[in-house]
């Protein structure tokens, strides 16, 4: 499953309509989060078997997105289940993102 695009216009459908969201934030500017973009990537294609929608979300675009998951900095990752919040992450680690993404199973 391809890492998906969203913004405030459909960003809490796609909470509505996918079980477990991966979510990334993070903006034009941030270099870190450019450098993770390929290992994001990586990481949707490998768990698309797992049902888990994974979403890319730039933080200054999408101010709404951005309050729900009370991000604090860039890169930042959130995980939702049945669209609530379950826990968020600041890292430009994979490890740390693959440890978050473990608490949706």
């Amino acid at each position: 499953m391809p890492v998906t695009k969203a913004t405030d216009a459909d960003f809490q459908t796609l909470l509505e309509t996918n079980d477990k969201v991966v979510v990334k934030y993070y903006a034009d500017w941030c270099g870190n989060c450019r450098l993770f973009s390929p290992k994001f990537k990586r990481m949707a294609e490998a768990m698309q078997e797992q049902g888990i929608k994974f979403l890319d979300v730039n933080a200054e675009t999408s101010p709404e997105a951005r309050k729900l998951a009370s991000v604090t900095n860039l890169p930042f990752f959130a995980v939702f289940r049945n669209g609530e919040l379950l826990d968020t992450v600041a890292a430009s680690k994979e490890e740390a993102v693959a440890a978050l993404i473990s608490r949706l199973n």
